[in-house]
């Protein structure tokens, strides 16, 4: 063993000719400001669409195209991310993806037409499936296992608050200043972002990629996107739910000629080699895919309650929604501290338990409730939410060695927008199931407390996969139980 201990020292032992990592926070706070930018955007795009559509002269439910484009690009170009990480470079990629990003924002905040829109919107979604595996990628290549935990500490933060600062500052710029700021808040941003990134990031030589996989990418990006695109669509009713079903039984197949090419082929595009990893496996997979699922329902369930439950304005419900965001953030500084004393596995599976605990109380809630009990609802709904994704992103990598990083990022990735359409797809069918039963023209609180019942049903089954866990899991990253 070293004579350094975990929490001093900023290096380690390294194959002949790999670079030595060192923890950089202001790397991890660099790619940070690359995903918040991309979470925002999705999150901030829905309060917009009314504005939009006036502006446009269509239909606000045209405006879902948007939407769908931005998706469905991401979804095709997300198996060759790793890819073009080998063949040009990180750093390169990681930046291109970041200007074309910002440069996509520019052109959304600028279309006068609905066709305009839905081309930058692709432009949009082509960079974000780069930016996030690549980013997360890089960290990972400059950060020593020991350190990795301090990294995800300021990496996860984007998902946690995005979501939940998105509808709120959407709609306070649509009223003030116009819907084209929106977009046009990532130039400053993006232009910094890629700054940094061009100043922070070593420049790192392209790793060699071997010939293009043309094949396992065409049955992978096939597959994705008509899995999502059948997930997305599948709350809707009469004609659409059977082209939802369509699409998802499509992507079914492919997916399984995609999984079983991927496997023979000596080159994939996309290498399923990291899910042997048990940490990946176990944070991508089952369990980890239930909780990715469930935490991305919370940013479109929860305004729904406020609003169609609860009767509350917009810009009431919002301010509500605050609660759960500085609850998300504030438990931070103690995140590494519990992990560090408790270990990965009995955070995620206690933690587990506490997250389903924290969705009973909206089972129950009212218009009449004290502010005070749903103030506290909120706020530890908040916490369980922060500690546990933050768990999960950290120990994904605990396992996977540094020939593996880009590989595992990518999966990562894929697997982790896969669970977060799925939830938000979920949760919306559920909801226009019951609004049937109960013959109600729109959803009431009554649909709503039954689906996060429901949410919290689906989080004590992925609690329970948690118990498997190896005891010791992680220890390198997390330090629980190493000498000091």
């Amino acid at each position: 063993m070293s004579n350094s201990s975990p929490r001093n020292h900023h290096t380690q032992q390294a194959a002949p000719g790999a670079t030595i990592a060192r923890y950089s926070p202001l790397l991890a706070f660099i790619m940070a400001m690359a995903t918040f930018m991309q979470n925002l955007d999705g999150a901030i795009i829905n309060t917009s669409l009314p504005a939009m559509a006036r502006s446009f002269g269509v239909r606000t439910l045209d405006l879902s195209l948007g939407v769908t484009a931005y998706m469905l690009a991401s979804a095709a170009i997300s198996p060759v991310s790793a890819w073009l990480a080998m063949k040009y470079g990180e750093k390169r990629v990681m930046w291109v993806a970041m200007l074309l990003f910002t440069f996509s924002s520019f052109l959304c905040g600028i279309a006068h037409g609905l066709g305009a829109f839905v081309c930058a919107r692709i432009g949009q979604g082509l960079a974000g499936a780069v930016m996030m595996p690549v980013g997360m990628s890089i960290i990972l290549r400059h950060t020593p296992k020991s350190d990795l935990l301090k990294a995800q500490s300021v990496t996860v933060w984007p998902a946690l608050s995005a979501p939940i600062i998105g509808p709120v500052l959407g709609g306070y710029l649509t009223q003030t200043v116009g819907w084209r700021w929106n977009f046009w808040l990532n130039l400053p941003v993006g232009l910094i972002a890629v700054f940094c990134v061009l100043r922070v990031v070593p420049a790192e030589s392209p790793e060699g990629a071997p010939r293009l996989d043309v094949r396992g990418f065409g049955l992978s990006a096939l597959s994705l996107t008509c899995l999502l695109s059948g997930l997305q669509r599948s709350a809707e009713t009469g004609t659409a739910r059977f082209v939802a079903l369509g699409l998802m039984g499509i992507g079914a197949v492919t997916g399984v000629a995609a999984i079983r090419h991927l496997r023979r082929h000596p080159t994939p595009i996309l290498s399923l080699a990291p899910l042997k990893r048990a940490s990946l496996r176990y944070a991508s997979l089952y369990p980890g895919l239930i909780f990715r699922a469930v935490f991305s329902s919370a940013p479109f369930l929860l305004p729904l309650f406020f609003q169609l439950g609860f009767g509350f304005s917009p810009a009431r419900a919002g301010t509500w929604l605050l609660a759960y965001f500085c609850a998300n953030l504030g438990i931070k500084p103690a995140t590494s501290a519990i992990i560090r004393w408790a270990g990965f596995r009995n955070v995620l599976f206690f933690n587990g338990f506490l997250v389903c605990a924290s969705l009973l109380p909206f089972v129950f809630l009212t218009p009449d409730t004290p502010a005070i009990v749903l103030g506290l609802s909120l706020a530890f709904a908040g916490m369980t939410r922060s500690l546990q994704l933050t768990s999960l992103s950290t120990i994904a990598f605990a396992d996977v060695g540094q020939d593996e990083r880009s590989r595992a990022a990518s999966v990562m990735s894929i697997l982790g927008q896969t669970g977060s359409t799925a939830g938000v797809a979920i949760t919306a069918f559920c909801l226009t199931v019951l609004e049937r039963v109960y013959g109600h023209e729109t959803v009431s609180l009554k649909e709503l407390h039954i689906a996060f019942f429901i949410t919290a049903v689906f989080v004590l089954v992925g609690t329970l996969g948690f118990g498997k866990m190896p005891a010791d899991i992680g220890r390198e990253v997390s330090g629980h139980g190493l000498r000091r």
